[in-house]
């Protein structure tokens, strides 16, 4: 099944991207209307527009698309999307703005890092939105849709165009990337498992402990994250990921290469996936994470590198 309903008319839908359990999306669903928060990439589109189908809402009963930042995984099928939603306006944060209208800089970006081919197989071309159908909330602005209040909460230190979404008819936080990854596969009976995503360029260690405390000042029923959807009880975990982003730099500090630091990191959570109770065979985990771990390595470095400069 590539989606599943969740309470107050959320759904949270595998994207399948990369593999499943991986990305989700999220759609909610009040009076008639809806609402995506986040959509994947180009080649997650179509599973978006056949779920609205399978629940009975037509393109045009979506309002909003909702991009908890602009990194591709979050915002690479943006474009394509609001093509098949006419109705729809794009809300994003004021520094994202522009490379939804004009995504040329941010793909060519992504593209001297990884390479056309790659782009091409994971991403395709990012599709721009027109500008009028773009829209901009500032840190704690509320956005009433179908009188459901909307709030947005500038949430920095994974990327500095992140804001999360505060949802207060659910009592749900759309976290994004803010406040850590949980992958299914992780979960035991002392429940999910979460751990911190320090991709680059923007990691900032300081400003992610304000933005995961911001959003547990709230009291939130359940984040829901967008690797991989809804978290119960969220102020279980801020304590351990204030020490893992902690522990993390302190990796980061001690291991100069990528592949040392990779490495480094890779141990370190098969480490508290066994404390945790996690019995899949370390083959298994080691494929689960290596690509976070690997762009988890790039952002710390990338940080040290400039807070040295």
């Amino acid at each position: 099944m590539s989606y599943q309903e969740l309470k107050h008319g959320i759904v949270a839908i595998d994207t399948g991207d990369q593999r499943d359990l991986m990305i989700s999306s999220h759609l909610i669903l009040q009076n008639g209307r809806a609402v995506f928060v986040d959509c994947g990439t180009n080649h997650c589109v179509p599973r978006l527009l056949s779920v609205l189908d399978a629940l009975t809402v037509k393109p045009e009963q979506v309002d909003y698309v909702i991009l908890t930042h602009i990194h591709l995984d979050h915002a690479g099928g943006a474009g394509a999307l609001m093509e098949k939603l006419p109705a729809a306006e794009l809300l994003v944060h004021p520094r994202g703005s522009r490379h939804m209208a004009d995504p040329s800089k941010l793909y060519a970006g992504a593209t001297a890092v990884y390479g056309e081919a790659f782009m091409e197989a994971n991403y395709g071309k990012l599709k721009p939105i027109e500008p009028s159908r773009i829209r901009s909330p500032g840190d704690e602005d509320t956005v009433v849709w179908q009188g459901r209040p909307l709030k947005f909460l500038h949430t920095e230190g994974h990327a500095k165009h992140h804001f999360c979404i505060w949802d207060a008819q659910s009592e749900n936080v759309f976290t994004g990337d803010t406040f850590g990854l949980s992958y299914r596969e992780f979960d035991t009976e002392k429940g999910p498992f979460l751990f911190p995503t320090t991709t680059p360029i923007h990691f900032d260690p300081d400003a992610l402990h304000r933005s995961i405390d911001r959003i547990v000042a709230l009291n939130p029923a359940g984040a829901i994250l967008t690797h991989f959807s809804r978290v119960a009880s969220p102020e279980k975990y801020v304590p351990s990921l204030h020490q893992q982003i902690d522990d993390f730099v302190g990796l980061a500090l001690e291991h100069k290469s990528l592949e040392s630091l990779s490495e480094a990191l890779m141990v370190y959570l098969l480490e508290n996936l066994r404390k945790h109770g996690v019995s899949l065979a370390e083959e298994r985990c080691r494929e689960i994470l290596g690509i976070d771990v690997d762009i988890n390595a790039q952002g710390l470095l990338h940080w040290v590198a400039t807070r040295q400069a």
